[in-house]
């Protein structure tokens, strides 16, 4: 089997073709504020076996593209094994221009489903849901329907509360009904305000009249349970309800920037949708390539195992191991290392420190401690820091090592390890420097203080680093410790030592990531003083924050790592870029 290769130029080539995705969509995504609070729903089961069902959701994305490109509602329907079934709905107070935009937003993070073969996403402003059926006059559902609450009461200090949330209560109650007879009454749609209070509903236009007015009750009652927050949005199978305390929609539709600079706007719809719809195509090339590319190292190293069975003087020959595991069988296979997950949840904090500082004495040791050449690792991960049965780390698996030359500051090179890990600098532009595992020694960090991986997500989307940023940001940093080992340490110690130098190496700014050999002394000098970190490479969910943080340096790299992390599916580029055998392990220093 011949395998892919990208000359240098070609190499330059995507990088440019990534760098022109990315900066098109920091220009326009930041700016629209209907495009945020997003709830990513994936479904439970995975497509058959022996199906790819990669190619066919992007023939699916793109036919839906063609088919919303002229009005706020499209559905489209792929012949396929299995078959796709998708739906988009605009809420009717969009422009056609913020529609696409949406659109375009809610594109770049469904994949984040795959290879799920069902999912669905609420933006503030639109719906998208791909299934493997015909689900378009479905109007509710007990497992998937959902309401979310703002943090924020309606009553503040010093006022009356209890009069101040009775008289809210009141006027949601009348706004919600109220939005709920217009919607029903005008095709699907309605939106109010009633002394301060402001409403917007929206069923989608596959669902029947009945199914409108059952979605719209349910998602009424839902959203009724918030108060006295300050805001509560329905999130429906066949319906979107939000009511807020501040206006959040347009007079329909209609917006004085999209009659001025009607060019403009449909410019910026197309370069949106055409990034968004160019991303993923790229990130499943990419995908394919390396599955390629691990298929046919698979087959050398057979080949290397059947010449050296032949030089070592067995009594039987290679052909009859082949047969009698039957090829290699995975149900031949009598056991294996490691720990599955529930002896490792009990690792107690003694170890936990242990293997930390293990782990950053053996990549300090790489990176230069007693030689003259820099060895960088490039897929330090969880998986990757092998214990022995006295649970000292050894640091595995060098298939993608890279050595870097005193007279180098960085290496350009393809991007290869595991998403979730890797630095910014080096997934996005490829320039790979001993900081890229700093940054994914500062993920490993926080996945054993917390007891979490960093690439698993849950429903409301936050990625383990953008969980602990934020508990950090509002001083509880001491929530994010594992509650296993919250009884046995003192959770100040950890909070304030280990998970701050953990954010320390995971900063954006590759020149704020302080040296390996700088974090061995954090964590083993008390005295060692340890900086303030700054924002990690992840985008904001709340409004406010991502609009200051913008103007900060780090705006770029934040959103550009995160839009890349919202690609990355199921870890694919994860198992396929791996080379190496953990084999290959070294012993950390104790």
């Amino acid at each position: 089997m011949n395998s892919v290769h990208f000359s240098g130029s070609e190499e330059t080539y995507w990088r440019w073709v990534f760098m022109f995705i990315f900066s098109s969509l920091i220009s326009t995504s930041i700016s629209i504020p209907r495009i945020s609070n997003s709830t990513l729903l994936c479904g439970k089961f995975n497509p058959l076996n022996g199906t790819n069902f990669v190619p066919s959701f992007v023939k699916e994305m793109r036919g839906l593209s063609e088919a919303i490109n002229a009005r706020r509602f499209a559905t489209y329907h792929l012949n396929s094994t299995p078959p796709i079934y998708a739906l988009a709905q605009c809420h009717r107070d969009l422009s056609q221009t913020d529609c696409l935009l949406c659109f375009a937003v809610s594109r770049t993070k469904i994949p984040r489903c795959l290879p799920f073969n069902s999912a669905r996403i609420f933006l503030d402003g639109c719906f998208l849901r791909y299934d493997n059926y015909s689900f378009y006059t479905e109007s509710v559902s007990s497992s998937f329907d959902r309401v979310i609450c703002s943090s924020d009461d309606v009553a503040k200090a010093g006022e009356d509360s209890t009069k101040r949330v009775g008289l809210f209560g009141k006027k949601v109650d009348y706004a919600v009904s109220r939005v709920t007879k217009i919607a029903l009454r005008d095709g699907g749609f309605g939106a109010v305000a009633v002394d301060g209070v402001f409403a917007l509903a929206q069923c989608w236009e596959s669902v029947p009249f009945e199914g409108c007015r059952e979605c719209l009750k349910k998602a009424g009652m839902a959203v009724k349970g918030c108060l006295p927050k300050a805001e509560g949005r329905g999130l429906n199978t066949g319906c979107y309800l939000r009511y807020s305390n501040e206006k959040f929609f347009n007079e329909r539709g209609e917006t004085e920037h999209n009659h001025r600079f009607p060019g403009i706007a449909v410019i910026i719809s197309i370069v949106s949708a055409t990034s968004a719809f160019i991303m993923l195509s790229v990130a499943v090339a990419y995908v394919t390539y390396a599955r390629f590319s691990k298929r046919k190292r698979e087959l050398e190293n057979l080949g290397q195992i059947s010449k050296n069975f032949d030089k070592s003087g067995l009594t039987f020959k290679y052909e009859t191991l082949e047969k009698a595991t039957d090829y290699f069988s995975l149900s031949r296979k009598l056991g294996q290392g490691g720990a599955d997950e529930e002896k490792a949840k009990h690792l107690k904090w003694k170890h936990r420190f242990e293997i930390i500082v293990g782990t950053a004495e053996g990549l300090a040791h790489l990176h230069g401690g007693g030689s003259e050449t820099r060895i960088i690792h490039r897929d330090i991960k969880s998986s990757n820091v092998l214990l022995d049965e006295n649970l000292n780390p050894k640091i595995a698996d060098f298939g993608l090592v890279r050595c870097l030359a005193p007279d180098k500051s960085h290496l350009s090179t393809g991007v290869a390890g595991t998403l979730g890990y890797m630095a910014p600098e080096y997934l996005v532009r490829g320039q790979l420097t001993e900081k890229a595992d700093v940054y994914s020694f500062g993920v490993l960090v926080l996945e054993l203080v917390c007891g979490k991986r960093n690439t698993t997500f849950s429903k409301d989307s936050a990625s383990l680093l953008q969980t602990v940023w934020t508990l950090y940001k509002s001083n509880r940093l001491a929530e994010a410790v594992d509650s296993c080992i919250r009884d046995e340490i003192s959770v100040k110690v950890a909070a304030n030592y280990v998970l701050q130098v953990g954010l320390l190496c995971t900063q954006a700014s590759v020149t704020l990531r302080p040296s390996m050999a700088e974090v061995v002394q954090m964590l083993t000098d008390k005295d060692c003083e340890i900086p303030v970190p700054n924002q990690p490479p992840f985008l904001n969910s709340n409004a406010k924050e991502q609009e200051s943080s913008t103007k900060s340096y780090y705006s770029s790299d934040s959103f550009i790592s995160s839009a890349a992390r919202k690609i990355q599916g199921s870890d694919t580029l994860s198992e396929s870029s791996r080379t190496g055998s953990s084999d290959e392990a070294s012993k950390t220093p104790s």
